[in-house]
């Protein structure tokens, strides 16, 4: 082969190489999301969260996140963390009110947003954060999960097991899910019915989700619980409406969903104070 034929070829390796990602300015912001192709970490000049008081009915689990995300960023050893459990509980606004707790309380913690989908990625983005041990991040991925014929939980080892480079020391990761084990229960039932030897079939993905330090489960709200974000939003935001007629009103919005959860005392509350004229 001719030295213009190897030319061609490396030049067009190298077009389908990804451009490393620029050297990233974590003083640009507290907040950061991952994109792919081309590699870029985008600051967020501002995160769309709520006050960790707000946050209702989740009380154990606010506590044991907030004291292991404040023990990472002072330095101390800390876990990775799944939030799993009901939809619409507060799981990913947990974790965007925490990080916003321990900044405030004078923290360096930069929280970092990955998609599920660009998890293949991750590698590249732990090699961004590992020349910056000056800083400490919090690796965020939300609503993760997995389909029997998806590969991606593969690249996840590199976040909780780190492999041979380990996972960078200035690095913890926290995901939510709606599963427990990340992947859905039919299908680990049936890939264990199916396979030659039950046991081995799914433990590489069932066990994933054994690789987290903490798991915090979430459940549905009662209706005490429900009434109580809904009041903690009117104080906070100063709307004021007769008590009675507040929780006939919201009462009757959750049986219209079939479903009480924070997501839908928010979706209440936001209708309530449109009516009341009031800015969110």
């Amino acid at each position: 082969m001719s030295e213009e034929s190897l030319a061609r070829i490396a030049e067009a390796l190298e077009r389908l190489s990804p451009a490393p990602a620029p050297a990233p300015d974590f003083d640009a912001a507290d907040a950061f999301v991952w994109h792919a192709a081309p590699d870029r970490l985008s600051p967020v000049a501002r995160v769309n969260r709520v006050d960790l008081a707000l946050l209702q009915g989740i009380d154990r689990a606010r506590d044991t996140l907030f004291e292991n995300t404040r023990h990472f960023a002072r330095g101390l050893p800390a876990n990775n963390a799944l939030l799993w459990g009901a939809r619409g509980m507060g799981k990913s606004s947990l974790v965007k009110a925490i990080h916003a707790a321990v900044v405030k309380e004078g923290h360096a913690l930069k929280i970092v947003e990955i998609q599920r989908e660009d998890l293949p990625t991750i590698g590249r983005l732990l090699t961004l954060m590992r020349a910056a041990p000056e800083a400490r991040f919090l690796l965020f991925c939300d609503d993760l999960s997995f389909s029997h014929d998806d590969e991606h939980y593969k690249s996840l080892k590199a976040v909780l097991d780190g492999g041979i480079e380990g996972r960078p020391d200035n690095v913890i990761f926290y995901a939510t899910s709606n599963r427990r084990h990340l992947m859905p229960r039919d299908m680990i039932e049936n890939e264990r019915s199916t396979a030659i030897s039950p046991s081995e079939a799914t433990e590489e993905k069932v066990s994933l989700s054994d690789r987290f330090g903490l798991w915090l489960g979430f459940h549905p709200c009662t209706q005490d619980e429900y009434l109580a974000m809904i009041d903690g939003y009117c104080t906070a935001y100063g709307v004021q409406v007769e008590a009675d007629t507040l929780r006939a009103e919201a009462i009757e919005w959750q049986a219209t969903r079939g479903a009480r959860s924070g997501r839908v005392a928010w979706q209440f509350f936001t209708d309530l104070a449109a009516r009341q004229g009031v800015r969110l």
